[in-house]
């Protein structure tokens, strides 16, 4: 499930939500504007219908790669090559963790799956801390006590 998928999906929740808490608090004697529970069911339509366009931006960016990224047009072609690249960076990856496996296996080590997912999630956990502006947790870590 993609992230436009999960965004749509908790949208969709929201709604539920919203319209559930407001019956509830309906019930409890609560009194809720109508126009507060509208506007929230209102802005949680409005995530949905921008995940359904982020998901459209994505198969439309998909099928123009598919018809042209070998020849795009001009303003196109940066992306394309980004994607080009990027697709090669992937290729070679896949080439060396088939080697390092292979080679893993030939030494008799057994490359743990769960070892590798975990070691993985802290990767990407570093990279989107970089990304944001954050400290990374080896950065904490290394940083002195005050």
């Amino acid at each position: 499930m993609g992230f436009s998928d999960n965004l749509t999906e908790m949208a969709t929740d929201l709604a539920q939500s919203v319209a559930a808490t407001s019956k509830r608090l309906a019930e409890a004697g609560v009194a809720t504007s109508k126009r507060v529970a509208e506007i929230a069911k209102l802005s949680a339509s409005n995530l949905a219908e921008e995940g359904g366009i982020k998901k459209a931006y994505v198969e439309l960016g998909k099928l123009y790669y598919a018809e042209h990224g070998a020849t795009p047009d001009a303003g196109y072609a940066a992306a394309c090559e980004k994607i080009a690249a990027a697709k090669a960076t992937i290729e070679a990856n896949n080439e060396r963790i088939a080697q390092l496996k292979a080679e893993a296996k030939a030494d008799g080590e057994v490359i743990d799956a769960d070892e590798v997912e975990a070691v993985e999630a802290e990767i990407v956990a570093e990279q989107a801390a970089e990304a944001e502006g954050e400290e990374t947790p080896a950065e904490e870590e290394a940083k002195p006590e005050e």
